[in-house]
């Protein structure tokens, strides 16, 4: 059950002026691999830009408040922002939370295409993220 910080997600109500100011201040690039699927007729349907140093990648989502109501989960990921860590065992990190007694969000692949995600709060109220990649076959 290895955790890997995989993106750092800000919400915004200005996604192009977010990606202008990563890229053009920060010098952060436009990340063209490995970008996630959206699944816009799920819940959540707004814009995202994606940027990267590198190694970590950022994405630059719309804020959307409503997003956990039609989705039909507590946590709502795109309201304020999170962060996310990209697992190889979902079902054992799922276990682990239960076993700590923390309540999650399972969002399933009602977000990305091809990732099972689940959200979380820290104690401070901070959305965490972790997904796993589904299996093609």
């Amino acid at each position: 059950m290895k955790l890997k910080l995989h993106h750092i997600n800000l919400a915004t109500t200005n996604v192009d002026a977010m990606d202008h100011f990563y890229r053009d201040v920060l010098g952060l690039e436009r990340e063209t691999e490995g970008l996630p699927t959206l699944e816009k007729k799920k819940g959540y349907a707004g814009d995202v830009a994606f940027v990267s140093d590198g190694a970590i990648q950022m994405h630059l989502a719309t804020r959307d408040i409503g997003a956990g109501f039609r989705t039909g989960q507590i946590v709502n990921p795109v309201a304020t922002g999170h962060i996310a860590y990209r697992t190889d065992d979902l079902a054992a990190f799922k276990k682990h939370l239960d076993d700590n007694g923390i309540p999650y969000s399972d969002w399933g692949e009602r977000a990305v295409a091809g990732w099972h995600q689940i959200f979380f709060y820290d104690p401070d109220g901070n959305v965490i993220e972790v997904h796993q990649v589904e299996d093609d076959g």
